[in-house]
């Protein structure tokens, strides 16, 4: 049976502590008035000295414990099951489940860790979606990415410690995301993991491909869509070169990466909409899931408000360029107006396949094969996921490369 709490002279703390929350300094947590206490289970949660909890959608899963190192602030963030927050804030993200997440923590908004996906101390995060077993280092700001890749725990994609993803540009933009794998193939678990060394970077948006390693210290700045490849990035020479503001040089590089990084979040909101409720098994399950779902959508929003506001930049960019030789120039204005034509048709584009409920053939065939697979086995999600047959994965592949090529055939420029 169900028991539903209700707040009396706002003391949650004490209604938590009646309900087996383990608060060991009660009098120096604080939880704000909007929180509801049937979101934070009663089952082994540990609330340390110093945490601060707000926000009406917070929630905590069984088996977590949160603040043992540090004080954590909490605002509406979602806490799977098993989970572990050491100290930090977190705002607006969501914990899938067996996490660990280290003191110094600066987790912001569109923030998704998926399955025993993990990071060290003192790192910064918003609008960065990690796979299943992605590890992060210490000392690391990894905004606007998203990472896949690895099959385990003890083979799973890693971010070497003090690396920086650059993802604000000296023409103050942020269509810079970065995609180190791909959706369609990062959600079956079976890729080769990605190792980006330390003391590195990547200057956004680029994509790297599956089995990939970045150096140590090297700061990659191009595409590199082969697989099982080993990046160095050279250090440039001492050299001072005159600077003309506000013009864009890359501009296909740029817009065809958000275009594909866009793309593959859509196809990820397919697989969120038609997969991850197959694994709902109480409220608190079902809650979680609806927390994945809502930061995918602000995740997706997002990254299509960028793309616009850098397309508005290029207009400046384009009569800049117009007022020099054309001659010299002509490809590249004509890749402005590809871009600043294309942008009109893609929020569209992406809205229509986001809102978009049925689901093709093999889209059907997948989901059938995963819900077989769930009525033998328990509603546990990366254990189903690596059981499915390779035809089986195959379809799911497929269903979602098919979405994220429906849209990228229809946009990409140059």
């Amino acid at each position: 049976m169900t028991i539903i709490y209700t707040v009396m002279e706002n003391n949650i703390v004490k209604v938590l502590i009646k309900k087996g929350v383990t608060i060991p300094n009660p009098e120096s947590v604080y939880i704000s008035s909007d929180v509801n206490p049937n979101r934070i289970s009663g089952e082994n949660v540990t609330l340390y000295s110093g945490c601060k909890i707000v926000g009406k959608k917070s929630l905590i899963m069984k088996n977590s414990h949160i603040g043992y190192e540090a004080p954590v602030t909490i605002e509406n963030t979602l806490v799977g099951e098993n989970t572990t927050l050491k100290g930090g804030f977190f705002k607006e993200s969501v914990f899938a489940g067996d996490n660990s997440f280290g003191s110094g923590a600066h987790v912001r908004e569109g923030t998704i860790l998926e399955e025993q996906a993990n990071a060290a101390h003192t790192v910064g995060l918003k609008q960065t979606i990690l796979f299943p077993f992605v590890t992060l280092g210490s000392l690391i700001n990894f905004c606007d990415c998203l990472m896949a890749g690895g099959t385990s725990r003890k083979d799973h994609s890693e971010v070497g410690s003090s690396f920086v993803h650059f993802n604000y540009t000296p023409n103050q933009d942020k269509a810079t995301a970065s995609m180190m794998g791909t959706v369609h193939d990062g959600v079956m678990l079976t890729c080769k993991p990605i190792f980006l060394g330390g003391q590195g970077g990547l200057v956004g948006p680029v994509r790297i491909g599956y089995g990939c390693i970045t150096a140590a210290g090297s700061i990659i700045r191009k595409n590199e869509l082969k697989q099982d490849r080993m990046l160095l990035g050279g250090a440039f020479k001492e050299i001072s070169l005159p600077r003309q503001y506000a013009v864009y040089k890359n501009v296909s590089h740029i817009y065809n990466n958000n275009i594909y990084y866009i793309a593959g979040l859509v196809a990820l909101k397919s697989w969120y909409k038609h997969i991850r409720p197959l694994f709902v098994y109480d409220e608190f399950s079902r809650a979680l899931i609806k927390g994945m779902q809502d930061s995918l959508d602000t995740c997706i929003k997002e990254r299509i408000h960028r793309l616009a506001l850098f397309c508005e930049k290029l207009r400046l960019s384009k009569d800049i360029l117009v007022s020099q030789t054309k001659d010299k120039h002509s490809k590249l204005i004509m890749l402005h107006d590809q871009a600043m034509e294309s942008v009109n048709r893609a929020a569209p584009i992406f809205k229509t396949e986001c809102d978009n409920e049925t689901l093709p053939k093999t889209g059907e065939d997948f989901v059938q094969a995963v819900e077989k697979k769930i009525s033998r086995t328990e509603k546990i999600y990366i254990q189903v996921i690596q059981s499915l047959a390779s035809d089986e994965i195959k379809k799911g592949r497929q269903w979602l490369f098919d979405i994220e090529q429906g849209m990228v055939e229809k946009l990409l420029i140059g």
